[in-house]
């Protein structure tokens, strides 16, 4: 609460409650981790999951590189105006 941020866990669901650091909400999606930031073996890379939504004609902010590897992140935002974060940290 010091640092105007709060992580929480309840089983496998994670919330964080952030002040003052992002502007309105936003929701973030962390591929190729599980949900204590372990490594997964298998997963969608950001890449892969940023294609599939640019075929849908969804307009992506931020992009990804399509030549890059290893950790990246892209986002875009839903029907309400709120941002949805795709954060890959490995």
């Amino acid at each position: 609460m010091e640092t105007n941020y709060l992580i929480m866990k309840n089983d496998s669901t994670l919330i964080g409650l952030f002040q003052g650091m992002f502007e309105g909400n936003i929701l973030t999606f962390n591929p190729g981790w599980d949900e204590n930031a372990q490594a997964l073996k298998e997963y969608d890379d950001v890449r892969q999951i940023q294609k599939k939504l640019e075929s849908s004609d969804i307009d992506i902010l931020n992009p990804s590189k399509d030549t890059t590897s290893g950790p990246a992140s892209f986002m875009v935002t839903d029907p309400d105006g709120n941002m949805i974060l795709f954060d890959q940290h490995v």
